[in-house]
């Protein structure tokens, strides 16, 4: 069994090798993560010519979720060429994205 003295030193050197501003996401990790949500969500969305309404709105950790509203028109036959909305969550954890059809928020 370890030494209880042990214990501090190892987090002490711990906390000397592991540099600190990688606690924060620096601004390029969010710009990417922006791109990533935007790519699944209008995938996910299935319409055409797809776009992100505004931005993506990120939850904090306890969700891991990011949310966008996405525009485009439908492909299938009965509406085809309509415009429509699709709400989607983007799981951070898994890196996936779920939509929903959204034309009630219109």
């Amino acid at each position: 069994m370890p030494s209880p003295r042990l214990a501090p030193a190892v987090i002490s050197a711990l906390a000397t090798i592991s540099p600190l501003p990688a606690l924060a996401s620096s601004a390029d990790a969010w710009a990417a993560h922006r791109q990533m949500v935007a790519a699944a969500c209008i995938r996910a969305s299935g319409l055409v010519d797809a776009r992100l309404v505004g931005s993506a709105i990120a939850f904090d950790d306890s969700l891991a979720t990011s949310a966008a509203l996405i525009a485009g028109r439908y492909p299938q036959a009965p509406l085809a060429g309509k415009e429509g909305l699709s709400l989607c969550l983007f799981d951070r954890r898994s890196r996936s994205a779920q939509a929903a059809p959204a034309d009630n928020w219109r």
